[in-house]
């Protein structure tokens, strides 16, 4: 029976583009700027900068535990290293409802982003929809199962054609801005505090759900070269590559737009401004054209995050052993890829055809933002517990991988705790609910000893 993954397939720029692409600047944009204005307003800039502190704080945990130990499980087996089996299974458990919901929630936009290309009133029809959907689908999932290489090749080539259609639409907008005047005139105070008491927890969970989606960089550190220090890597500076993207286009729709206007744009925002720069329909239809590529590449991401994470718990155990193994040929996962297609066609078919269902999903894009806050929070709190004997070794070095983990993990989880407290029923069903079910698949008996690959000496 075969557990070891195809190690030594990515290098570091082919891992830097798998973080990009799991936050998916294109995809993210399009469909979430529009609901951050709608909350924040002209503090959005400022809220991209600020929610992003805590982010960083668990980038940096991710980058010196995956430095400590490699893991397809990455958090899950950290976790459970360090607090037990119960936290450690519930912070994969998390992970994978969080991905199976965004699944959903991203395939469907993807359908009607394509129909809208062929004919636009085509995206009413729910049916065609779910068909679409279903297709794009099974195209990728079908992609990942071929192999780790070549689904990378498929990720670099769409992930730099989207970086350079939202490279061309920016800063055509703001040439544009530039000469025809600002919409909304510029001001500091768009990077202050200025938040109300119920828009600040609402805004922080908008902005976990912008940059979530680096840390796949870490399930796929056992395909990495080097991946003790390229996986880290890759995602710490995948991080700073989206907060320039996210800030330049909420600026981008400030300059353009009155902020009434801009937060009505909530169908693809990308669009509006392409055409708003000067670029025309045609200018328009290519930056949807980014829009289709990154919700590709983030499906694929975070398609591969459930599969390896998935894959992890059943090799130690913690979920049937029959998921722990790999394709004899193509060393992936695909007892756990078949697991996902089967769930993710479930889904979109119910979401699609059952209005109910379709109401849940819709609501589950704020219960993935507990979702991640939980397991994000639990990955800080893991990398205090770690380096903190540091303190009496290296006082900066315990700063920083001990305290400012420490503070964001806990930042993160007492802000998801605090939203549950704003949310309406059937948001809280799917967060607490989606948490819950995983108490029927809890088996701690059957946990081995979690598998970590640890640096080789000297």
């Amino acid at each position: 029976m075969n557990t070891d993954l195809k190690a030594g397939s990515l290098s570091f720029i082919e891992s830097m583009v798998m973080g990009v692409a799991g936050s998916a600047p294109g995809y993210t944009i399009a469909v979430t700027t529009a609901v951050l204005l709608g909350i924040a307003g002209t503090l959005s800039p400022g809220a991209l900068i600020i929610f992003a502190v805590p982010m960083l704080g668990i980038a940096i945990a991710y980058k010196a535990l995956n430095r400590q130990a490699v893991s397809a499980g990455a958090a899950y087996q950290w976790t459970t290293v360090e607090f037990g089996k119960f936290w450690g299974f519930f912070s994969g458990w998390a992970l994978m409802v969080a991905s199976m919901l965004f699944m959903v929630t991203g395939s469907l936009p993807l359908a009607t982003s394509t129909l809208d290309f062929i004919d636009p009133a085509l995206t009413t029809n729910v049916v065609l929809s779910a068909a679409v959907a279903s297709a794009w689908f099974l195209v990728i999932a079908t992609v990942l199962i071929v192999g780790i290489e070549v689904t990378s090749r498929v990720q670099m080539a769409m992930t730099t054609i989207e970086l350079v259609i939202l490279t061309a639409v920016a800063v055509g907008a703001f040439v544009h801005a530039a000469h025809v005047g600002l919409a909304n005139p510029f001001s500091w105070s768009w990077f202050g505090f200025g938040y109300s008491a119920g828009s600040f927890s609402a805004t922080a969970l908008v902005v976990v759900f912008f940059y979530w989606g680096w840390d796949v960089t870490a399930n796929l550190a056992e395909e990495t070269h080097n991946g003790h220090e390229t996986a880290g890597n890759g995602g710490f500076v995948s991080i700073i590559v989206t907060i320039a993207y996210y800030i330049a286009f909420v600026l981008a729709a400030l300059f353009l737009f009155s902020l009434k206007d801009a937060k009505g744009m909530d169908a693809n925002i990308i669009y509006n401004i392409a055409v708003g720069a000067g670029f025309g329909r045609t200018g328009g239809l290519l930056a949807s054209g980014a829009v289709i590529l990154s919700s590709i590449a983030t499906l694929e991401t975070t398609m591969l995050q459930f599969s390896r994470t998935l894959f992890a718990m059943g090799r130690d155990g913690a979920m049937p052993f029959a998921f722990g193994v790999v394709d004899r040929r193509t060393k992936t996962p695909v007892r756990a890829m078949l697991v996902l297609i089967g769930m993710g066609l479930l889904l979109l078919w119910g979401s699609s055809l059952m209005p109910t269902v379709g109401t849940i999903i819709a609501d589950s894009v704020r219960a993935v933002g507990v979702l991640v806050a939980y397991y994000y929070g639990l990955a800080g709190l893991v990398a205090a517990r770690v380096f903190n004997p540091l303190r009496r070794e290296h006082f900066g070095r315990w700063l920083m991988l001990c305290v400012y983990p420490a503070l964001s993990g806990i930042g993160l989880i007492a802000l998801g705790i605090y939203a549950l407290t704003t949310f309406d029923t059937i948001t809280n069903i799917v967060g607490i609910g989606g948490l819950a079910v995983g108490v029927a698949f809890f088996r701690p008996w059957r946990f081995k000893s979690p598998h970590l690959i640890e640096p080789a000496a000297g």
